[in-house]
Parts: C-alpha cells; structure tokens; sequence
C-alpha cells in the first residue's frame, strides 16, 4: 500500500547566568509555556516521500516546543521533554519546532546538539485546566537519516494506530517520518485498560539492507506520582521487516 499524499552561535535568552553565547534557544511566549488552545491540533500534516516534523508541517506555533540551534557534531540535535530523548530536525536556519502535549504540572524541555552536550534547558509548571493530557504515550525514534520506519499501536478494543489511520478513539499519532531518525509519537489521553502491542515495520531505505536501531520508549501516567517507563532498543536489518517490539497492560 502506498503512503498517503497530503553559524554564528547566538545568544539564548535563558542562559543570561552563562558568559557568551548559547547554543540553543527555546521560545517562551508571554504568559507562560504553551497553556492550551483548541484550535491547535497535536497531530501533524503527512507529505510523502520526505516528511519530516517541523516548522514546515502546518502546525500552529501554540501546539510546538519552538527554538533555534546553532547545530555542531555529526548527528542531529535532540530534543527531550521530561525524560523523552527525541531526533530533532532543524531548517538552514537552524530553527526547529516540534508538536507535543504536556502533562499538566512539572515539565522540562532540554535541547542537545549534534554531540549530546546539553545546549539549553527549561523547567516550567503547564496549568492548562481541561486540556487534554497524555496518559500512554509511546515514542518511536531510530539511528539513521534516509530510513523510514513506522510506528503501529495495537490498543485492547482492537483499534490499529499507523500511518494509514494515525487518529483512533483513544489517541493519535502525531506525524508519519519518512526521512530518518523520528520521532513517530502515539499519545492517547484515556488509553483502553488492558494489553497493548507495539510493532515496528522497516518501511524501506535508500540503501538495501541498512540496519537501523529503533528506539522505543512506553510511558505510562507522565508526570504523576504514578508514573511507570519502559526504554528499549530493537535492531531492524532489512525493508519489510515487522517486528512486535512490546506487550503491556495499561494501567
């Protein structure tokens, strides 16, 4: 089935404590972190053969962590939100914007450059009453630039979230990457009680037989006294390749 069509450094406004220049800088708005807006949608738009998520997605600037980098080192930044290391994907510019929804109550939000060294950090208090919080969430992201892995969520009702049907009852997943490193998101805010499956498929490369590490992370209750995570990595060595990477019961 086919996929749906659709340096300077610089001085970052958080680091006033640090001499010189930052390597990174995170957009704050006024009145605090993004608070929630209705009309800002978690999921992002699909343009296959190359999509990757950011600025260029369509996304409203209220929905995305958005910033700059002055990228250095051979790999891509990373972005990590209360624990979450995701790829993080940047225009010429340097500038990035990823969608994500917060829990309610303690966050942080850090960016990393091309050779993990922390470059900016943020801790913030999300107070959005009512919007909608992720209970499950699970985060898919791989190793290698070009690959197209794809994120499948089995839930207990038997509702099947991929690329082809991103948005189900109990959650979505955000955006289908198609260029490398990720990351594939499925956040629901009142996931089904019961047993999950977790598969990856290796959609395809532009070399045949690339191997590629998935990462995969399940959290469970981000951001309450209860909350559980499970960090694992699983090789995947050929196109066509689907593997059931996870079995959990939610709650």
């Amino acid at each position: 089935m086919s996929k749906p069509s659709s340096s300077d450094a610089f001085c970052a406004l958080l680091l006033a404590a640090l001499p010189g220049c930052a390597l990174a800088e995170l957009e704050m708005p006024v009145g605090g972190w993004r608070q929630g807006d209705a009309e800002a949608p978690y999921t992002q738009s699909v343009n296959y053969p190359a999509s990757r998520p950011g600025l260029d997605a369509g996304v409203p600037e209220a929905a995305q962590i958005r910033g700059r980098i002055a990228r250095a080192g051979k790999g891509p930044a990373t972005l990590v939100v209360n624990g979450n290391a995701m790829p993080l994907e940047t225009d010429e510019a340097g500038r990035y914007g990823r969608a994500y929804s917060f829990a309610t109550g303690s966050n942080s939000v850090e960016i990393r450059d091309g050779e993990g060294h922390p470059a900016q950090r943020v801790q913030f208090y999300q107070t959005a009453a009512g919007q909608p919080q992720a209970r499950l969430r699970v985060v898919l992201s791989w190793d290698t630039d070009g690959t197209d892995l794809d994120l499948h969520v089995v839930t207990p009702d038997g509702e099947h979230a991929w690329y082809g049907n991103r948005v189900i009852r109990s959650g979505a997943i955000d955006v289908d990457v198609t260029t490398g490193y990720g990351p594939e998101i499925f956040a629901a805010p009142a996931p089904a009680k019961g047993p999950y499956q977790v598969y990856v498929n290796y959609y395809g490369s532009g070399q045949e037989h690339l191997l590629t590490t998935a990462r995969i992370a399940v959290i469970a209750n981000e951001g309450t006294p209860s909350e559980r995570r499970q960090e694992f990595e699983v090789p995947m060595r050929a196109a066509g390749e689907l593997t059931l990477v996870r079995q959990f019961v939610y709650p």
